[in-house]
């Protein structure tokens, strides 16, 4: 589990918890539930990592202030 910052919340418009990384921009993912969205994002933050790695793009550190805001 990384250390980021993750924002969940319900999305009535979606119908799904959404789940966003402030500190990756446009690093976010859903699910049906708290867990599921958690979880995918968790996928979505490795998935940011490796391409910023790829491309040589500059990774944040961590601020390490909330880790899960629910």
């Amino acid at each position: 589990m990384h250390k980021y910052e993750v924002i969940i919340y319900w999305s009535q418009e979606d119908k799904a918890f959404i789940a966003e990384v402030p500190e990756l921009p446009g690093c976010m993912a859903h699910g049906s539930t708290q867990p599921t969205a958690l979880e995918n994002v968790n996928q979505a933050i490795e998935l940011w990592l490796n391409t910023a790695k790829e491309f040589g793009d500059t990774i944040p550190k961590p601020k390490g202030r909330r880790l899960l805001y629910a």
